[in-house]
């Protein structure tokens, strides 16, 4: 098993890791829409956390030799579903024609500035690099 957390990203702000590679599974903990020094980048509204959000999976993925286009399964969670469309145009528009399965759940975040968590569940690429 591998812990992955790349400096690119927010510190595991508890007892777990970003990411865990497991064979060719990657497990990427739920991410928020803040960048490695827990600042909101753009106007902090959904297309901006989700942006953000998806860059920081895509850089964990990246320290794991894998991508956005590797990714089987995501859970999302959303506090507001009036801004459900805003969040699933930003999605389409990052994983172009690649569908992974995905559940999105409404929750009450960690922090009431939070919109949207994800976290996914990818496999390394056949060729990708095996720590």
């Amino acid at each position: 098993m591998q812990f992955i957390n790349p400096e690119q990203v927010l510190a595991p702000q508890g007892g777990y890791s970003n990411s865990v590679v497991s064979g060719d599974l990657i497990f990427v903990a739920g991410q928020v829409g803040v960048d490695a020094q827990m600042k909101f980048t753009g106007s902090a509204g959904m297309a901006d956390q989700t942006r953000q959000t998806l860059a920081n999976i895509e850089a964990i993925l990246k320290a794991a030799h894998a991508g956005l286009e590797d990714v089987v399964s995501a859970t999302v969670f959303v506090s507001d579903f009036a801004a459900y469309k805003e969040f699933d145009r930003v999605w389409t528009e990052c994983f172009g024609a690649h569908r992974p399965a995905r559940a999105t759940v409404r929750a009450e975040l960690v922090l009431p500035q939070l919109l949207v968590e994800i976290q996914v569940i990818a496999r390394r690429p056949a060729n990708a690099e095996h720590a």
